[in-house]
């Protein structure tokens, strides 16, 4: 009887402790597609700070473009505040291209569909306070 109650507890620890992984595993997923170039790949960078945004990386990934569209997710989430940014790389040299004033020459765009003036925008413009897994729609032109 002990050994069947026993049994019992590691049972139920065990779930409540899957239980609780799973509440803090969300994942982002970003569904981005084109209007004019179907060629090269998306970089994207996350961030989970406002201290580490546009400094410190915290999860980035490469995805090809393909019938003018990339898609990504970002798995193994906590609950909290994140911000992205990413970039259409048309030549594939893992930079974004910029003219002589710093202007940049390839597609970009931020979480919230945020652009900047002369800079990135804020964090507290592009964060997103993520509690669930959550699908974002991006449009580039």
């Amino acid at each position: 009887m002990k050994t069947s109650f026993l049994t019992f507890l590691i049972l139920i620890n065990l779930v409540s402790s899957l239980h609780s992984q799973q509440k803090n595993n969300i994942s982002i997923s970003l569904d981005i597609s084109f209007t004019k170039f179907n060629k090269g790949s998306i970089l994207i960078a996350l961030y989970k700070s406002e201290e580490s945004y546009m400094k410190e990386i915290y999860k980035s990934a490469e995805v090809l473009v393909k019938d003018n569209k990339a898609q990504f997710t970002f798995h193994s989430l906590k609950k909290g505040v994140y911000a992205f940014s990413f970039f259409h790389d048309l030549n594939n040299n893992k930079k974004l291209d910029t003219n002589f004033l710093g202007i940049p020459k390839e597609p970009y765009g931020f979480s919230n569909d945020k652009k900047g003036k002369f800079g990135p925008p804020k964090f507290n413009e592009t964060s997103l306070k993520i509690n669930k897994n959550s699908n974002f729609k991006i449009s580039i032109e």
